[in-house]
């Protein structure tokens, strides 16, 4: 359970790592746009590497709440060029592509990269599962209510963390028996939950232990964070590195973050009271 195979590579999560975000979308909710041109993307991405990042998250389609809906074939063009780009730039790269759509998944990992972060967990394309057990690469599901454009309508658990791990527990089995060895959960902050309910489930984190598979969180600068301190997702790096401490404490093993530097001083300072 605390390692997974990327690429041939056996990455320890039972130390936990930092995964950076690269989003290479115009409407991103925090650094949309910015990461659109060749030397742009080279350099932060040689910055998360340098700051420490293990994993480089790719992303060609917004998901924050209400993002604009994208075909195929324009997620296609935005993220292969960008995948070429790095394994050229970097060849000992790790790439996770952030992506629901399975021939997406398909030619990113044919194109180099070494796993696939799909935050519908194969509900938004039926062939993901199949596609996920014939690449076999690491495989992060997330938890969602809905679709990017209507999870935030209105979302209602009858018990958010009961629900979320017999989502978890369901996707999980599905999988296994489809022969997908690594398989991460993200229980999906954000992502058709309340304020209350994000917490919760932070507060919870510990509990998802019991699927027998590594954990990503991805608070980083969310709405979360910022909403209750009345801040903007500018000035919401040090709630960030607040939340960060707290799901290590209960047992993150992936933090998915913008800033990289201060997630993995966040995982050296939690390890030194593990010892």
């Amino acid at each position: 359970m605390s390692s997974i195979n990327c690429n041939g590579k056996l990455i320890d999560l039972s130390t936990p790592k930092v995964m950076g975000i690269l989003n290479i979308t115009p409407d991103s909710f925090f650094d949309g746009g910015k990461y659109t041109n060749a030397t742009a993307i080279i350099s932060q991405v040689e910055k998360m590497i340098l700051d420490g990042a293990t994993f480089i998250d790719v992303g060609a389609y917004s998901s924050r709440p209400g993002a604009k809906h994208i075909s195929e074939s324009e997620e296609l063009q935005r993220i292969i060029p960008v995948i070429k780009l790095l394994v050229h730039e970097f060849p000992e790269i790790l790439i996770s592509i952030d992506t629901f759509r399975s021939e997406i998944a398909s030619q990113c990992i044919e194109n180099g990269a070494a796993i696939i972060n799909d935050i519908s967990a194969g509900k938004l394309d039926t062939n993901m599962f199949a596609t996920i057990a014939k690449l076999q690469v690491p495989y992060i599901i997330m938890h969602m209510q809905g679709t990017p454009q209507t999870m935030q309508n209105n979302p209602n658990y009858s018990n958010v963390i009961t629900d979320v791990l017999h989502y978890f527990s369901a996707k999980i089995a599905e999988l296994r028996a489809l022969g997908v060895h690594d398989i991460i959960t993200d229980v999906g902050f954000g992502f058709g939950k309340t304020i209350e309910h994000n917490y919760e489930l932070l507060n919870n984190l510990k509990l998802f232990k019991n699927l027998n598979a590594p954990t990503l969180v991805g608070v980083s600068r969310k709405s979360m964070l910022y909403k209750p301190l009345e801040i903007s997702a500018e000035k919401a790096l040090n709630a960030t590195t607040s939340a960060h401490t707290i799901a290590l404490q209960n047992g993150a093993n992936i933090l998915r973050a913008h800033d990289v530097k201060e997630a993995v001083e966040a995982i050296k300072i939690v390890e030194l009271t593990n010892n």
